[in-house]
């Protein structure tokens, strides 16, 4: 590893997530003069990205990409082929992107005081939470589900975990504590959205969010749905977004095991949903997305996406799911 004393990061690229962030910290804390950037997998794989990819950035928690300097990251999806795997890319099966900086950056820089953010970015990230320490009023739950109220906030925890704030110190941060109060406003609204669109098939919980200005991750959709459903799958973004569209992105879907329910992974490797029309879709077998995609007769084509190729993908995915063989084994509980 003697190349990474010697690597010059003047840029981090990094997911805006929870996972993102702290790994982004990590990395700032490394780096201390780079610039921070979020960005989304679909514009990086779509080629939005590439004018601030180079030698010098760091790409955090988001797919690898050829030309930067270093890239760090645990989406099964991402990992690497043994024929081509480069020094600089720093692939590990972890629960976190940012557990797998803290591993590589340890015995170079002090980060102990990140050691319970690591652990609930580790519980968050992997889906190893309970639906009561979701539903509570633990920091490091709500510190990752107001980052969405906007890039500054993410960037403001960003640079506070850099910086060495406490959870408590972070969470009672004006622009912090606003965007968590405001996430709680927005949970009520959410929750009855999610009462009023969720529909279970063979127990696979489809809620439809697209178009409505309002994002939701799987832990709300299983926390609802409860022991009724062994997955759930979200459509999001809207048909006329664009990734340079603020959060409006395009349409999409993001499927997640029911971890409250499946301690130890899900009935289906999700990751096949999340790729049988989009290339660039994946992440981990429980938790994972793609765009959705125009479709005639099952099959992807090439033209602006409609309403109804929304009923399609979803009617696809539904077969895929229901055909699924189950191993008892895996039936884990």
């Amino acid at each position: 590893m003697s190349w990474l004393s010697e690597l010059k990061v003047e840029k981090i690229l990094t997911d805006g997530d929870l996972d993102g962030v702290l790994c982004g910290a990590i990395l700032l804390r490394a780096f201390p003069d780079a610039k921070v950037k979020f960005g989304h997998p679909g514009a990086l794989k779509d080629g939005m990205l590439d004018y601030w990819i180079d030698s010098s950035t760091a790409i955090c928690d988001l797919p690898y990409h050829p030309s930067c300097g270093l890239s760090i990251d645990h989406h099964l999806s991402n990992k690497p082929s043994e024929n081509e795997w480069p020094a600089n890319r720093i692939w590990g099966s972890s629960p976190s992107a940012a557990r797998v900086a803290a591993n590589l950056f340890k015995d170079r820089i002090d980060l102990s005081d990140l050691e319970s953010a690591l652990y609930w970015t580790d519980k968050l990230d992997s889906g190893d939470i309970t639906r009561n320490e979701y539903l509570s009023d633990e920091p490091m739950v709500w510190i990752g589900r107001c980052l969405g109220v906007s890039e500054g906030v993410a960037l403001r925890v960003l640079e506070l975990f850099t910086e060495g704030y406490s959870i408590v110190d972070i969470v009672s941060d004006v622009l912090v504590s606003d965007a968590i109060s405001t996430r709680k406003t927005e949970n009520e609204i959410l929750a009855r959205e999610i009462e009023g669109r969720v529909e279970i098939i063979d127990r696979m919980a489809i809620v439809k969010m697209n178009d409505l200005g309002m994002r939701s991750n799987g832990y709300a959709i299983t926390a609802f749905a409860g022991d009724d459903c062994d997955a759930c799958m979200i459509i999001h973004g809207s048909l006329d977004g664009s990734f340079d569209n603020g959060l409006d992105y395009p349409v999409s879907a993001s499927f997640y095991t029911n971890s409250f329910l499946h301690k130890n992974g899900g009935l289906f490797d999700l990751t096949k949903l999340a790729t049988r029309f989009d290339v660039d879709g994946g992440g981990h077998r429980d938790a994972c997305g793609c765009r959705i995609k125009p479709l005639e007769n099952g099959l992807p084509v090439e033209r602006r996406i409609e309403q109804h190729d929304i009923e399609q993908n979803i009617s696809e995915w539904l077969k895929m799911w229901n055909a699924r063989i189950v191993d008892d084994d895996d039936v884990l509980m």
